[in-house]
């Protein structure tokens, strides 16, 4: 068989887009690296251009990231990959399971319903309901239902001042109508991302605080360091990515006095955590899978 011809969706220029590109073009010597801000649907012919390529004649598409930051125009750009899936072409991981992991609140409906633990939540577009689990929480997480590495997010603590309550819930709303709401929880500076690829664990990756903020993430002065999670540990975050049918993905875990809950199983997956937490090759590892996936076509 003649090697195949499979393009990256993602950011040109970032990194973890051009390793990828890189490791792709390394095995099969075709390299396309696609923006989807410039990619264009003709509804009459059929073909979905990206500079003079038609990428309905490819043999695949890997989805590195589909959007600097997620928004409902994410889920747009998804559904122009959904007429490349209908051509023919396969994409890495899906484009309707990455539909169903970008918005969050699909993300723990689906989580939810296979019991899987996560914080205390409440979802509503009811500024009192919203001020009311911030009661009952005591401090609360407001997250918007695109976003990645905690952009858009906030604590908001309970004050006998429900004015000032009620202040913060509104300004939120005014960017998030639909409010979704988490209990914040004691991390001890810590959460875990832990890899999967083609459904098998990899390997783990701890976000560590540099600073008292009240989130992990690198966007946030965190950094990347091992660990090694026990193995009732392993099968939550196995059951967590079952149901999405991910290629690659990263699972983001917390350790509590509870014990290990989920906050959410990534639609892309994180490259740089995976190399310097946990010295995993995500790149190569994933261009090998998908190059296997055609070989065994």
């Amino acid at each position: 068989m003649t090697d195949p011809r499979i393009g990256i969706v993602g950011i040109p220029g970032k990194w973890s887009t051009e390793v990828l590109a890189d490791a792709v073009e390394a095995s099969t010597g075709f390299r396309l690296v696609v923006d989807m801000a410039q990619v264009q649907l003709d509804m009459v012919t059929g073909q979905l251009c990206f500079e003079g390529q038609d990428l309905s004649q490819l043999d695949g598409l890997i989805v590195k990231k589909i959007s600097a930051e997620y928004s409902p125009n994410t889920l747009d750009r998804l559904e122009l990959l959904r007429l490349a899936e209908h051509a023919g072409v396969r994409v890495f991981s899906g484009a309707e399971n990455m539909l169903r992991l970008v918005n969050r609140l699909s993300c723990t409906v689906t989580l939810r319903s296979a019991d899987i633990p996560m914080p205390d939540t409440l979802v509503t577009e009811s500024v009192e309901a919203a001020m009311a689990a911030v009661q009952r929480f005591g401090s609360a997480v407001f997250k918007p239902l695109f976003s990645t590495k905690a952009r858009g997010m906030c604590v908001i603590e309970h004050s006998e001042d429900a004015a000032a309550v009620r202040s913060e819930v509104s300004a939120f709303q005014q960017h998030n109508p639909m409010m979704y709401i988490q209990r914040k929880l004691n991390l001890s500076g810590r959460d875990l991302g832990m890899v999967f690829l083609g459904g098998n664990y990899l390997g783990t990756y701890a976000r560590v605080s540099q600073s008292d903020t009240w989130n992990t993430t690198i966007h946030s002065g965190g950094r990347y360091e091992a660990f090694t999670p026990a193995d009732d540990i392993i099968a939550l975050a196995t059951r967590a990515q079952a149901p999405f049918n991910m290629d690659f993905t990263t699972v983001d875990v917390a350790l509590t006095e509870d014990g290990p809950i989920v906050f959410e199983v990534s639609a892309f997956g994180g490259f740089k955590g995976a190399l310097e937490g946990a010295g995993i090759d995500a790149a190569a590892r994933y261009s090998d899978y998908v190059i296997n996936e055609f070989k065994k076509r």
